[in-house]
């Protein structure tokens, strides 16, 4: 497995957005908007950040 991190940040607020995404949301470690979280890059992380792309900026 790799060690490779990602850098995820909240831009754009949970109000309104459907609840299982906002629980994404609160997995992937943000909490306030702008809030960010460094990951390990893997498969499952992948997929969280996938789902709420709308919400989130990622970088590498």
């Amino acid at each position: 497995m790799s060690d490779k991190k990602i850098k995820v940040t909240l831009v754009k607020s949970v109000i309104g957005t459907k609840q299982d995404h906002r629980a994404t949301v609160r997995g992937l470690g943000l909490r306030k908007l702008n809030s960010s979280s460094e990951l390990l890059d893997t498969p499952a992380v992948r997929g969280m950040i996938q789902k709420v792309q709308y919400l989130v900026k990622v970088e590498g």
